[in-house]
C-alpha cells in the first residue's frame, strides 16, 4: 500500500494573536509610539494591523471543520487571553512573547519580528503550520495538503506575475518608494540572492503555510547576524526581514516543494471590497483570508464578522 503524503506525523498548527481593543496594551503600545502616531493610512501602525474581530474564533472553527487532525494549537500573545478560550482544553496553549523573544526584542508589536521566534515554542513539533488570526479552511484539507511523501512541506506562492512586474516599474522606473511589505519581502529575497546566487520573486499565499523547525533553525543559522539585527524594531520597519526568507533557503536547498496555487485554492478578500466576497462565493477556495488594512472601516469589520458567523456558525471545543 502507497504510503500517503504526511502520514504518521504530528503536526501542530500556530498562531499570533492580538487584541489591539484591550487597555492595557494600547497603553504599552501608546507609549512605545511616544504617542506621536496618528491613526489613519498609514499601513505600519494602521488600526487594522492590530483590531480583534474576533478572527481567530472563527478560524479555530474552520480548523474544527475541516483539518481535525491538527494535534496542538499554540497561540503566541503579548500577556492576553481571548475572553472566549477554554484554557482547559489540553490541545491549545498560550505562549507569551517572554517565553520565547528576547529582552531586547520586547515589548514587540511586529508580526515580522516576532515570527523570527515562533519556531523556538516549547513542545512544538518538527512539522509545523503558522496562521494569522485571518486565515482560514473553507475546505477540507490532511497532512499531505501540506507535507509531501518525503515529509518535506509545500511551499504555496501566488500567481501574481503582473503585481510583480508592477513592483519593479514602480520603484525602478517611477522611483517611488515601496510599500513595508513589499521591501521587507524584498530584503528577504536580496539576503537569498546573495548566498545562493538566486532571487525568487514569488511570495507566498498569504494563509496558512507548513514549516520545519529544522528549516527555519538552519535558515537562522545561515543568517543570524542579519535576523539579529532585527530584533530592537519594536515595530514595523524597512530593514526588516520577513519570514519568506525560510520558504526561499528552503527552495534554494531543496529542503521544500514549490507549488503555485490560482484563486480556487487560495484567496485573499479584502473586507472593505464587496467584488471579493462575490468572487469568493464563485471560486470557494481551500484557502482565504480576511485581510484588514489602513482602508478598511469599522462598518467593514461589522459585516467580515456577519460573513464569518455565518459561515462558521458552531462554536469549537476550543471556546468556553
Amino acid at each position: 500500500m502507497e504510503k500517503k503524503s504526511g502520514e504518521n506525523i504530528d503536526i501542530d498548527l500556530v498562531y499570533l494573536w492580538v487584541d489591539g481593543n484591550d487597555p492595557v496594551w494600547r497603553k504599552k503600545y501608546d507609549v512605545c509610539m511616544g504617542k506621536k502616531e496618528e491613526e489613519g493610512h498609514v499601513q505600519e501602525t494602521c488600526k487594522g494591523r492590530y483590531a480583534n474581530n474576533d478572527e481567530l474564533k472563527y478560524s479555530l472553527r474552520s480548523i474544527e471543520m475541516y483539518a481535525p487532525w491538527i494535534r496542538k494549537v499554540f497561540i503566541v500573545t503579548d500577556n492576553q487571553v481571548p475572553a472566549w478560550l477554554d484554557l482547559s482544553n489540553p490541545r491549545i496553549k498560550i505562549i507569551d512573547h517572554t517565553e520565547i523573544m528576547p529582552a531586547e526584542a520586547l515589548p514587540c508589536f511586529n508580526s515580522t519580528v516576532i515570527e523570527h521566534f515562533i519556531y523556538k515554542i516549547p513542545g512544538l513539533s518538527e512539522y509545523f503550520l503558522y496562521a494569522n488570526d485571518d486565515t482560514f479552511l473553507g475546505r477540507p484539507v490532511g497532512p499531505g495538503t501540506f507535507f509531501t511523501r518525503d515529509h518535506l512541506p509545500i511551499i504555496r506562492f501566488r500567481r501574481k506575475y503582473f503585481k510583480t512586474l508592477r513592483l519593479m516599474f514602480k520603484e525602478k522606473v517611477l522611483r517611488k518608494p515601496v510599500k513595508n511589505y513589499d521591501q521587507i519581502i524584498k530584503n528577504a529575497a536580496e539576503l537569498v540572492k546573495g548566498k545562493y546566487g538566486i532571487y525568487y520573486r514569488g511570495r507566498t499565499h498569504h494563509n496558512i503555510d507548513a514549516y520545519l523547525k529544522s528549516n527555519c533553525r538552519h535558515a537562522e543559522e545561515v543568517f543570524r547576524e542579519e535576523i539579529e539585527a532585527t530584533f530592537a524594531n519594536h515595530v514595523r520597519s524597512a530593514d526588516d526581514i520577513h519570514r519568506h526568507l525560510y520558504a526561499y533557503v528552503a527552495l534554494a536547498e531543496k529542503r521544500g516543494h514549490l507549488q503555485c496555487v490560482p484563486k480556487r485554492t487560495s484567496m485573499r478578500l479584502r473586507i472593505e471590497k464587496d467584488s471579493h466576497y462575490r468572487r469568493l462565493a464563485r471560486f470557494k477556495p481551500t484557502f482565504f483570508c480576511m485581510n484588514d488594512s489602513e482602508y478598511v472601516t469599522d462598518n467593514d469589520r461589522m459585516r467580515s464578522r456577519a460573513f464569518l458567523e455565518k459561515r462558521f456558525p458552531e462554536k469549537s471545543q476550543f471556546e468556553k
